[in-house]
C-alpha cells in the first residue's frame, strides 16, 4: 500500500481499482500517517508553512433548493431566515480587511432576492473598496451568462461543491429537479470563463459507497480545480437525514492526503465541519495536507441561523476572536497565516 502512495506522489495518478483498494481494504493508522507525511512534504514544496485565510460572509440563508442534507433547505419551516444588506456585507469586509483578510467568500443559499444586478453591485463595491483582495462566490448553480457577468464585475473565484460524482447517489441526496449533469456543467463553465474554481464532496454522506468516492477522485482529477473543499457529512435535525451517522474524521483526513498528492498545488481547506466533529479537526486537516482555513466574518447575530448542519462551531465568536484563535491553532503546529490573497500557484 505504501507503494501505491509513493506512486501517487510521483505520478499524481492512480487507477480506479488502486484508489478503491487504498480506501476500502488497507486503510489504517500507520498507512494514514505515511500518507500524511508525503502530503505535508508536497504541500511544503508548493506553499511552505503558509496557511491561507478566507473570510466567510454568509449573507443569506434563503434557498430555493430542497437538498435532503441541508439545514437551510426550503422545506425547513423552522429555519430563522435572514438576508444581509449590502452595507452589512461591506462592513464585514472592512472588519475583515483590518484583521488581515485578503480574500472574502460570499456564501449563501440560492436566493432569488439577490438578482444578478444586486450581486454585481455588491461585487463591484467590494472590489472598489478592497482592490488588493480576492473575492470568491459560493452561491450555487447559475447560467453561463450570469457566471460571465459576475466574473466581469470582478469576482475571482467560485466554489461549487459537486457533493458526489455518482449520478445515482446524487439523486438520493437531492430532489429530482436537480441533476449532477447540470452541476458538472456549471463547474466546467466556470473554468472556461477563467475563475479559480473549487469543487468538493461530503465525506460519509448517506448512501455513499467506496465506488462513489473513487468516482469523486476521478472527477476531481479530470476537472483539475484550483480548490477542493471536502468535509465530513454532519446531519441536521430538521432534515430527512436527521438520524443518519456523521462522516468520520479519519476518512476525511485520508481523502485530504490523497487529494494533496493528486493535485500538488491545490488549495485545500481544513473545513469548519472538521473542527465540528473533532476539537483539533482543523489542525489535523492541515497536518493531512490542507492549507486553507475559512473563519467566519458574518455578524454574530446571524451566525447561528446559517446552520447547514448541527453543532457548528464559532457561531458565537466575534470576527477578531475567530482570527486570533485560528492564528494560535496554526502556530501550534508550525504554520503561519500570512496577509495574502493566497492564490493558486498557477495564478501568481
Amino acid at each position: 500500500m505504501k507503494q501505491l502512495i509513493d506512486k501517487l506522489q510521483e505520478t499524481c495518478v492512480l487507477a480506479p481499482e488502486e484508489y478503491r483498494v487504498l480506501i476500502d481494504q488497507h486503510r489504517d493508522a500507520r498507512l494514514a500517517e505515511y500518507l500524511f507525511a508525503k502530503a505535508r512534504t508536497v504541500k511544503m514544496q508548493n506553499y511552505g508553512h503558509d496557511v491561507y485565510l478566507r473570510g466567510l460572509i454568509e449573507f443569506t440563508n434563503y434557498c430555493k433548493n430542497d437538498c435532503y442534507y441541508c439545514g437551510i433547505r426550503k422545506s425547513n419551516g423552522k429555519a430563522e431566515r435572514y438576508r444581509l444588506s449590502k452595507k452589512q456585507i461591506l462592513d464585514c469586509c472592512a472588519a475583515g480587511y483590518a484583521l488581515g483578510y485578503r480574500t472574502f467568500v460570499l456564501q449563501g443559499g440560492e436566493d432569488g432576492y439577490f438578482t444578478d444586478k444586486k450581486i454585481i453591485e455588491i461585487i463591484q463595491s467590494i472590489k472598489k473598496n478592497h482592490p488588493d483582495c480576492a473575492l470568491t462566490l459560493s452561491i450555487g448553480e447559475k447560467s453561463y451568462e450570469t457566471y460571465q457577468a459576475f466574473y466581469e464585475a470582478g469576482a475571482d473565484r467560485y466554489l461549487l461543491r459537486h457533493e458526489t460524482a455518482d449520478a445515482e447517489h446524487y439523486g438520493r441526496l437531492h430532489p429530482a429537479v436537480m441533476s449532477l449533469k447540470n452541476r458538472k456543467q456549471c463547474l466546467y463553465d466556470l473554468k472556461e470563463i477563467g475563475y479559480q474554481v473549487g469543487c468538493g464532496v461530503m465525506v460519509g454522506s448517506p448512501f455513499q459507497t467506496t465506488e462513489a468516492l473513487v468516482e469523486d477522485l476521478l472527477l476531481i482529477k479530470e476537472l483539475n480545480p484550483h480548490m477542493v473543499g471536502i468535509g465530513p457529512f454532519i446531519p441536521h435535525h430538521e432534515t430527512p437525514f436527521a438520524d443518519q451517522e456523521s462522516g468520520t474524521l479519519e476518512l476525511t483526513l485520508f481523502l485530504l492526503g490523497l487529494i494533496r498528492l493528486m493535485l500538488p498545488s491545490v488549495l485545500l481547506p481544513a473545513t469548519t465541519a472538521l473542527g465540528t466533529i473533532h476539537p483539533q479537526g482543523r489542525e489535523l486537516g492541515i497536518l493531512a495536507g490542507a492549507n486553507v482555513v475559512m473563519p467566519n466574518l458574518s455578524p454574530v447575530e446571524v451566525r447561528n441561523k446559517y446552520l447547514l448542519y448541527d453543532n457548528k462551531i464559532c457561531t458565537g465568536d466575534e470576527a477578531a476572536e475567530c482570527r486570533s484563535c485560528l492564528q494560535k491553532r496554526m502556530e501550534s503546529i508550525g504554520c503561519q497565516l500570512p496577509v495574502s490573497r493566497g492564490d493558486h500557484r498557477s495564478m501568481v
